[in-house]
This record gives structure tokens, sequence and C-alpha cells, in this order.
């Protein structure tokens, strides 16, 4: 009976962190269009965010919850000023920017912190199953992954900013013959993608090795999931990061953590193979 509880803590673990990693690139991609090859590093500004903030004194939960995406919100905001905006609807041109973003970043953070690994200590204590331990941290992803589930639902469907948003999207031209100035609407959204990344950044911190080069351990997978959901950026999103999450998990516990990804890459090749409007393109469209 152990032994099922902990993958069950596992899958749970995956999932939510999964979906944590995402929610910021499926704002971005998913509804702006732009393909975001510094998603990973957003994640890894969050993180060193977290970690230089605590290291000052700041108490753990507010570098991870206020510090982290504040911080990685101000440098979205920047970035799209600078360099995005002027890359709205050229999909190549953007790829290649932001590789190239990527790269800067993990320059100058390498620079400024060098290439050892850093860390805080999760923040939370541990419980034992049987012989087998887990960490209530696990329980406040999943916690944190519905919270911000629930807040973007409620914001993309229940506020002006959320209404003009995705009105603005999806048809920027009609949405300034309204009086909505479009630039200003792309600045924001760019500005919380990049803020709820860095809250992932931050979130993750306590639970992985914090290196200049972490990034480039997620943004596969974030790209990988955002694509697999398809364009419903919360339901697509959700139900995606569950599948691939549970499948990696399952698999690294019962094999080994290589083969659990390698499990994870193998099934978004079926699932794009299956279904290329992704999960929300079949099961949910219409959905946010």
């Amino acid at each position: 009976m152990a032994i099922y509880l902990i993958v069950a803590l596992d899958v749970l673990n995956g999932i939510s962190s999964l979906f944590l990693l995402c929610l910021g690139l499926a704002i971005i991609f998913g509804m702006m269009k732009i393909i975001n090859l510094a998603h990973g590093e957003f994640i890894m500004l969050g993180a060193y965010a977290t970690v230089v903030s605590a290291n000052a004194g700041v108490n753990i939960w507010i570098a991870m919850l206020v510090v982290a995406p504040l911080f990685v919100g101000l440098v979205g905001l920047v970035i799209e000023r600078c360099l995005i905006r002027f890359l709205y609807g050229r999909l190549v041109d953007s790829m290649l920017a932001t590789w190239g973003l990527s790269l800067l970043i993990i320059g100058i953070i390498t620079t400024i912190y060098g290439n050892t690994q850093q860390g805080v200590p999760t923040p939370l204590g541990g419980f034992s199953i049987g012989s087998y331990q887990s960490s209530y941290y696990t329980l406040f992803l999943a916690g944190m992954a519905i919270v911000m589930m629930a807040v973007v639902y409620g914001v993309m469907s229940y506020t002006r900013f959320g209404l003009i948003a995705r009105a603005t999207m999806q048809n920027p031209a009609m949405a300034a013959t309204l009086g909505v100035n479009p630039a200003r609407v792309y600045m924001s959204t760019f500005a919380v993608g990049a803020a709820i990344t860095g809250l992932a950044g931050g979130l993750l911190a306590p639970v992985s090795g914090i290196t200049p080069g972490m990034g480039g351990a997620y943004v596969a997978k974030a790209f990988m999931t955002v694509v697999g959901g398809g364009a419903a950026i919360l339901s697509g999103t959700m139900s995606a990061a569950s599948l691939f999450g549970a499948v990696n998990q399952v698999g690294a516990f019962f094999t080994t953590p290589v083969y659990g990804e390698v499990l994870v890459f193998t099934a978004a090749i079926v699932l794009i193979r299956l279904l290329p409007q992704g999960i929300s393109g079949r099961f949910f469209k219409g959905n946010l």
C-alpha cells in the first residue's frame, strides 16, 4: 500500500511542477504566438532571485512568492519593450531572437555567479509512509498549481484586463478601433507571462539544483506540453501536464529517470501524431 501512495505523490508532484513550469509559456506562446526559447532562462532567473534574496535575509516565502515573480516580470517588461515588440507575427524571427536572448542571460548570470550549483533549503518538513520518505512541499506545489489555475482562469474570464487581452490577441485591429492600445496589452500580457514563469522558478528553487544552464532542462518539456495541450491555455496545458507528468514520474519510479524522459518524449510524439491540434483541439474546444 505504501508504494502506491508514494507513486501517487510522485505523480502529483510531476503534474503540478510541470503545470507551473508551462503556465507562463502557455500565455506567451499560446496567446501571443511568440516562440520564447528564453523561457527556461526566465525560470532560472526566478530561481536565482529566490536564492539571492533568501541569502540576503528575506523570508523564503516572500522570496519565492513575491520577489521572484516581480523581478522576472520586470525583466520580461524590459525585454518586451526592447526586443519582443518588434517580433509579433514573425515566428521564425522570434525563435532566433529569443534563442540569442537565452544565451545572453546565461552568459550574464554565469559571469556574476559562476557555474557553481546553488540552492535554498526546502521550507517544509517531510513525512514517512512505511519505509519511504516524502515532503510536505510536494503537497504545497500541488496546492499552488490549483491556486494559479484558479487565478489565471478568474483573471482571463472575469476581469476587464483578461477580456481585453484575449480579444486583442484574436483581433488586434478590431481592438484598436474600439479604443484599446494593442501595444500596451501585448506588453502587459508578456510581463504577466514572464512573472508567472518567474514564480515557477522560485517555487522550484528548493527542489532543484540552481545553475545558469538549468533552463535547458525545462524548455523542451514546456514547449512539448503547451503544444500537446493545444490552443486552450488552461484546460489544454493542465491535461497535457497531467499526461506527461504522470508518464514521466511512473516511468522514472519503476525504471530510471532516463527511461522516464524517453517515455515522455515518446508519449508526446504519439499525442501530436494522433491529435495534431492538441488535446484541447479535440476535447476542450472553446474552453479557456
